[in-house]
């Protein structure tokens, strides 16, 4: 032996002569059933460990049995008592009993000294220990850690895990999820659950007939009783007191002896017993209502019960032990592993689900699970226990899985979160969209146009200002506000010189000031053609094409042009007036006061003119055809009136199709674009008959231009939102 490892094994065999102190601090009945086994184990190896004992919480209050006292038939020393239950049953209550808990407990771990405290499971008393223990640098032995369930219980949990310095566990998914929390796996000891030491050895004793006689009554036998226990949950009180009463309904039909443990002390628990009380159960005959049975006689009543029912975590855990048949109510154990032997009951609106599940399991008998131990946790965790060195450093490591460094922006990301305001100013509808910069449209507001300059202004500015606070929450930055409206706009001062007639009081009106005043945002402004020929440069057909027309055909007839890759606007800002191109001399008048205009024929407005017309003269409708009275001739009409062979209505598209023909070989003629959009409600009508058309009359060098109908379903919108995108990431527009 080197004289360098001969001091190191002197040093250990020091350490290993002194006694180990040991805090065991318990809270209530259910954490000194986890605890007792160890406490046992420890007081029986003098030599090894120094134990003490501190009790608190609901061990110490009459109205849950004062349970402290069978800690004290168990011959352990108490050596600290702590009142620390404010009551009061409440969320509140909870918080003070914790605050009281942390105001008492510094003075008895100072006197104490302990070399480690052990500390159990996910109650907020143990939360109050786990705390003052760390702030005080005392090793933590933490158990029943990275277990997952349905409540509160879940973060106090995780919350003690992080504070605690060693861990010892029941199942090897509780290990996993304490990795994936970061704690060191060194410091992890899968132990099992120290309850079923007791319990696989108790299933087999033969005194349970006494003690199922003492609790319930000479006649009851066993496998013919029910064992009941149910908590509040105190992240949805209100529905966990709705489950318990339905419950109890059940119970009461169900017609078998019930023993019934009253709740914890959590927040609910006094409307609960208020329940009980309400239903009769303490005097009811067929039930025998308890604070508290001793765990010993409690794990043979369990292992011998016809079904155990509530959301005690006795049911997925202890008592799958046993093969007892269990129903679990509500999600109090959503997450816990579980065996064969429980059906979940995760919510009821009456009794009936609850009764039904009570006669599927009731006197049923499972395989007995082991998942949560084997019988060996307390041997285990007495071993670790003296494997632990107290001359290391006490400040624990969390280790942090590796993450690659990021060195740049996420491209995907930028494009999700950079978005814009668009809104179009229609003749009927005024509507508001978040638009994504792929074209996605996050979220869309529509309201009915106001008739007046001064109430439009103002919805717009209400509308604007609902969605920048929804693109906060929708992670959505919004760069801008782009609006699409008819009539002659000037963009480069956002002003509307004359709108449509479809928008009464809207001409010389400047948009962009009072927007962008209010809003704080830049605004732009342009015709609904034009947007429609933005939208699809960025997000449809003309995306890539240096030279296209977009044509809308709806209600009007309107349209933009982009001429190497730039949208024109003309010097008085009438370019791609499309709809005013004038395709015959003697036409119709027009709602611009020409005759012969494209729109005068091929609208939406011109198709309805010369629906009405042949309704009024009885030549419209065709079999299976019916119009009410009430509803108004319109375009449609005329389009099913042509599909069902009505030659008056076919000539009437016909002459559309090729006026707006017409009008497309005079642009093809003017300006040679690669592609024709046609975009707008009539659009797939009018794609053929345009075709058609070009091939008659245009140049053979333009016959060959591409004619499309547009795949995007708010132009408007999508091209008032391309302003912006385009503007704001620095593409010229």
């Amino acid at each position: 032996m080197t004289q360098k490892a001969q001091p190191k094994m002197e040093q250990s065999e020091k350490r290993l002569k002194k006694q180990l102190r040991v805090c065991v601090a318990t809270c209530n009945r259910a954490d000194y059933s986890k605890l007792a086994p160890i406490m046992f184990g420890i007081k029986s190896h003098p030599e090894i460990f120094d134990l003490e004992v501190v009790v608190l919480g609901s061990h110490l209050i009459d109205d849950y049995g004062n349970t402290f006292r069978m800690i004290e038939q168990d011959e352990f020393d108490i050596g600290s008592k702590l009142h620390t239950i404010v009551r009061g049953e409440d969320e509140a209550a909870m918080v003070e009993s914790v605050g009281l808990a942390l105001v008492k407990l510094p003075d008895v771990l100072q006197r104490l000294a302990p070399d480690i405290l052990l500390v159990h499971g996910d109650r907020f008393d143990a939360l109050a220990l786990a705390t003052a223990a760390a702030l005080m640098n005392i090793r933590i032995l933490h158990l029943e850690g990275g277990e997952v369930s349905g409540t509160i219980d879940d973060s106090i949990r995780h919350a003690i895990s992080k504070l605690a310095h060693y861990h010892a566990v029941c199942t090897r998914s509780a290990e996993r999820h304490l990795i994936s929390m970061c704690e060191d796996h060194s410091r992890i000891l899968l132990a099992g659950c120290p309850s079923y030491d007791k319990l696989l050895s108790a299933h087999q004793r033969d005194y349970y007939i006494d003690i199922i006689k003492s609790w319930l009554g000479d006649a009851v036998k066993e496998q013919d009783y029910i064992v009941a226990l149910q908590h509040p949950v105190t992240t949805d009180i209100k529905n966990s007191i709705k489950i318990y009463e339905l419950m109890l309904d059940a119970l009461i039909s169900f017609n078998k002896k019930t023993l019934v443990l009253f709740p914890n002390i959590d927040a609910g628990s006094k409307e609960m017993v208020r329940v009980m009380r309400r239903k009769g159960i303490e005097q009811h005959p067929n039930f025998r209502a308890v604070k508290h049975v001793p765990f010993d006689q409690f794990i043979q009543l369990v292992a011998h019960a016809g079904c155990m029912i509530g959301n005690s975590s006795c049911g997925v855990r202890e008592a799958g032990a046993f093969g007892t048949p269990v129903i679990n109510l509500g999600t109090r154990q959503t997450g816990r592993e579980t065996g064969e032997n429980v059906l979940h009951v995760r919510d009821a609106d009456t009794h009936n689900k609850i009764y039904h599940a009570l006669e599927l399991q009731f006197g049923k008998r499972y395989p007995c699970s082991k998942i949560y131990g084997d019988g060996n946790a307390v041997q285990r965790i007495l071993k670790f226990m003296q494997t632990i060195d107290l001359s290391e450093p006490l400040q624990k490591k969390f280790c942090f899985p590796s993450v690659k460094e990021c060195i740049s922006q996420d491209i995907d990301h930028i494009l999700e979160t950079q978005s814009a305001l668009a809104v179009d100013l229609g003749g009927t509808n005024l509507r508001v969209a978040i638009i994504s910069m792929k074209g996605k449209v996050v979220k869309k507001y529509v309201q009915l146009n106001p008739k007046t300059f001064e109430e439009r202004i103002e919805l717009i500015l209400t509308m604007c200002k609902q969605a920048m606070a929804d693109a906060v929450h929708l992670n959505c930055r919004i760069l801008g506000v782009g609006v699409s409206t008819g009539g002659r706009v000037n963009p480069q001062d956002g002003i509307v010189l004359h709108s449509t007639k479809l928008i009464n009081e809207w001409s010389s009106v400047d948009i962009r000031t009072p927007l962008s005043s209010a809003l704080h945002l830049p605004v732009w402004v342009d015709n609904d053609g034009n947007c429609a020929a933005l939208a699809e440069r960025k997000f449809g057909h003309g995306k890539g094409i240096e030279n296209f027309v977009t044509i809308i055909t709806g209600t009007g007839i309107g349209g933009g042009i982009i001429q190497h890759n730039e949208l024109i606007h003309g010097s008085t800002f009438c370019a791609a007036e499309l709809g005013h191109i004038v395709v015959s001399l003697e036409g119709p008048e027009c709602m611009c006061g020409s005759h012969g205009c494209i729109e005068a024929y091929s609208s939406g407005l011109a198709l309805q003119r010369e629906a009405k017309r042949l309704h009024d003269e009885d030549l419209l409708l065709m079999e299976g055809m019916t119009v009410n009275n009430k509803e108004q001739v319109n375009a449609i009409h005329l389009i099913d009136a042509a599909c069902l062979g009505n030659s008056k209505a076919e000539s009437v598209l016909h002459t559309a199709g090729t006026a707006l023909g017409l009008g497309i070989v005079n642009i093809l003629h003017m300006i040679n674009p690669s592609l024709v959009i046609l975009s707008g409600v009539l659009a797939a009508h009018y794609e053929n008959p345009v075709r058609q058309v070009i091939s008659q009359r245009a140049l053979l060098s333009a016959q060959d231009t591409k004619v499309m109908v547009s795949e995007l379903e708010d132009p408007a919108l999508l091209g008032a939102a391309s302003m912006v995108l385009d503007y704001t990431t620095r593409r010229t527009y």
